[in-house]
């Protein structure tokens, strides 16, 4: 809180209807203000032990206007003015009351006007523009009228005190009400009560305590807020404090759920949300008074509301800036946090590390998700005891774990050693591996979601070249991640403007090179006539998700072409068509895969369906029932590229697969790699054993396929049989062939 606004809390005690010294008797004062001594003296002794309204008077003495003015300056809480009207002129008395309400801004003192020359003064005129009380003359002022025109004045006066009194009030309380809104959390809103309450009442923060309930029975009130000798109690229960008197009094208002009143302290009952009550005490001196009373209750209500209000808001902060599973900053938390830093200098010293856990996916689906929370807390809390002091961790996804700390904290020994040691889990040991990406803050030229960014390219360029390896963060990086961005932004375009197309390439019976089938195949052509290479944008689509879109328009392509090739041709030829593996994930591939067929009105045994050693991979409940549900229809499957991957022969025998395709890397190299030539006669010899049809793909040389041929490969397709064509040309290339 600023000291502008304390200093206006604490004027309040001027407000009030008590005196300013607490061990006297409260008094009215009256100013009288006369030129003549006598009068001075006539009215003090006229007036002399007398009460109104059951308190004694006190005389100030002007005997000018200026000396009424610097008194009036000077002195609070003036009661009633008696006031001369011919003094050093004949209005020097009206034009004071002028200088009162108008200069001064005095409207609650009450005036009298008295004259020894009546007609001075009209006196309707006076009273209704000066705000005056009465006008009498000196001579008819006897004890008995004088007193009954000061007692009516008094009254008047305590009236309008009171009522400005408590609008002054309300409008502080509303004010502090106001900050305390303002405060960040439960704590520091306790800590705010405390010095409202003190500014309300002119006390010093000093020996005021707040106390949180938490309402178990087993447990006690707990110190959330202190001020002055009392600090050192915070976070503390109440018996720590060294007064049991204050202990006894928080526990008696938190007991019995109010406010309780006493001659030298105060404690305040503040019901909050979710069993959590609070209370505050505090040293008040003296009794408080009626109108202090209403004030504080109206005060307190405010706090209840403005205190729901607080818990409502750290609840809505701590989801907002909190991972609820971990209870550690979250993914927002940890921008702000590189916001931060990147506004300090140097930056080279501090580093950004994304900790990715390899395979969680993997093993939350295998062993649940209660499990993959269980690990997920495990992994936090090795890295919070492993991490040094002042580092920050955060959980930034889904497995994914964010660290910022000094650079030279950060050694790639010190973050390949953070999961190295097997984890405890279950009465389990498990072992995990973890992949890295690292990112220098002096390398971000932008926000802290610029950093995040930056390391999340290093951790994808991680996984994709150095699984469970440490990857640095580069400027090469994020232009290359720029330009697959740039690059899938023009494939989707390509594909809304139909610059994609399909091409087919020749399969052939190595034996007798007879035609037996074709390959579709999806090309990308610029407006210029360029073209794209298919390994480059292949792999884009599928990370990006397009290649479900793409997968299904080349399915349905290749069977209607299909469909316009078998017509021409007495022997019907097969359709070889890719599948990848998000379209294998897709709930509806069967009902694509059939209208498909239905559209075309092909026979679905001559369609087959290509996929890759990993789609083999998936879940292998999944893969048999939907292979079967597939080979029902007809439809055959070959295995790509195979022996590349890493596939179970036992596996593949049991997803019945009907044929499989030597990867082009062996076709290119058997002739020079004995290692090459070999992996393909196993092949060949697996495809044999398990009695499935063989096909090498990329096939240039003659060479290479005689020797295929010697081997026992069935069929082909390369260059050396036929280029990839789009259908015009391939009608041509059959009608000729």
């Amino acid at each position: 809180m600023s000291r502008e606004y304390d200093d206006e809390l604490f004027s309040f005690e001027d407000e009030v209807l008590t005196a300013e010294d607490p061990h006297h008797t409260p008094t009215w004062r009256v100013l009288i203000v006369d030129d003549d001594k006598d009068v001075h003296q006539s009215t003090g002794f006229a007036l002399a032990n007398t009460e109104v309204l059951g308190r004694p008077l006190e005389f100030l003495h002007a005997y000018s206007a200026a000396d009424a003015i610097r008194i009036l300056s000077e002195q609070t809480q003036i009661a009633v003015i008696l006031l001369d009207v011919v003094m050093e002129s004949d209005d020097a008395g009206l034009q004071l009351v002028r200088t009162i309400r108008q200069d001064l801004g005095n409207s609650e003192a009450r005036i009298i006007l008295r004259t020894g020359q009546p007609g001075y003064a009209p006196e309707m005129e006076a009273i209704r523009d000066y705000d005056i009380n009465d006008y009498k003359t000196k001579s008819e002022l006897s004890r008995n009228r004088l007193y009954t025109a000061l007692t009516a004045a008094i009254r008047s006066y305590e009236q309008i005190h009171t009522i400005n009194a408590s609008r002054r009030g309300l409008g502080m309380v509303i004010r502090a009400s106001s900050q305390l809104l303002a405060r960040q959390g439960v704590s520091e809103f306790a800590a705010g009560i405390i010095t409202q309450i003190c500014g309300l009442f002119g006390l010093p923060p000093e020996g005021v305590v707040c106390a949180y309930d938490q309402k178990n029975s087993s447990a006690q009130a707990l110190i959330v807020a202190a001020a002055g000798s009392l600090t050192n109690c915070i976070n503390q229960h109440l018996d720590a404090l060294p007064n049991t008197g204050i202990a006894d009094a928080l526990n008696q208002t938190l007991r019995e759920r109010r406010n309780h009143y006493g001659n030298h302290s105060t404690t305040l009952y503040f019901p909050g949300q979710d069993n959590h009550d609070m209370a505050a005490y505090l040293q008040t001196e003296k009794p408080l008074s009626d109108l202090d009373r209403q004030l504080l209750e109206v005060f307190c209500s405010n706090i209840i509301v403005t205190l729901d209000n607080v818990q409502l808001l750290t609840q809505l902060k701590d989801h907002a800036y909190n991972d609820q599973l971990l209870r550690i900053p979250n993914r927002l938390a940890f921008v702000h946090a590189l916001d931060r830093a990147l506004s300090h200098q140097p930056r080279s010293d501090i580093t950004l590390a994304l900790i990715d856990i390899d395979g969680f996916s993997e093993l939350n689906d295998a062993l649940g998700h209660q499990h993959g929370d269980n690990l997920l807390k495990a992994v936090a809390t090795r890295l919070q005891q492993q991490l040094p002091a002042g580092t920050l961790l955060a959980r930034v996804a889904g497995d994914v774990f964010g660290i910022l700390a000094n650079t030279a904290e950060l050694s790639a020994e010190f973050l390949n050693n953070l999961l190295r040691q097997p984890l405890c889990l279950e009465q389990l040991q498990q072992n995990l591996t973890a992949t890295i990406g690292l990112a220098s803050l002096e390398l971000i030229d932008g926000s802290g979601s610029d950093a995040l960014k930056a390391a999340n390219i290093a951790l994808k360029h991680g996984k994709q070249h150095r699984r469970g390896g440490i990857s640095h963060f580069s400027r090469d990086m994020e232009f290359e991640t720029r330009a697959r961005v740039r690059l899938l932004q023009d494939l989707r375009s390509a594909f809304e403007r139909e610059r994609l197309f399909v091409v087919y390439q020749p399969q052939v019976r190595l034996s007798d090179r007879q035609l037996i089938g074709v390959e579709a195949l999806l090309r990308w052509r610029n407006d210029d006539g360029s073209f794209v290479a298919p390994a480059q944008f292949i792999p884009l689509a599928e990370s990006s998700g397009l290649i479900i879109s793409l997968g299904e328009w080349v399915l349905r392509s290749a069977c209607h072409d299909l469909h316009r090739i078998n017509q021409q041709r007495a022997q019907p030829l097969r359709m070889a068509v890719n599948v990848s593996v998000m379209q294998f994930r897709q709930p509806n591939f069967l009902d694509v895969l059939d209208r498909a067929l239905s559209e075309s009105a092909i026979d679905p045994r001559l369609l087959e369906l290509e996929i890759t050693e990993s789609v083999a991979m998936l879940d292998a409940g999944f893969m048999i029932a939907l292979l079967n549900q597939i080979k029902s229809r007809g439809i055959c499957i070959a295995v790509d590229d195979f022996g590349t991957g890493f596939s179970s022969l036992s596996y593949l025998e049991q997803l019945n697969v009907d044929r499989l395709k030597i990867d082009i890397s062996f076709v290119r190299q058997m002739e020079q790699s004995a290692g090459s030539r070999r992996i393909v006669e196993t092949i060949i010899q697996l495809g044999q054993s398990l009695q499935l049809e063989l096909i090498a793909e990329g096939i240039e040389q003659e060479s290479q396929a005689q020797i295929l041929t010697g081997l026992g490969c069935h069929d082909g397709q390369g260059y050396l049989f036929a280029k990839p064509l789009e259908l015009a040309a391939l009608l041509d290339h059959l009608h000729t062939h």
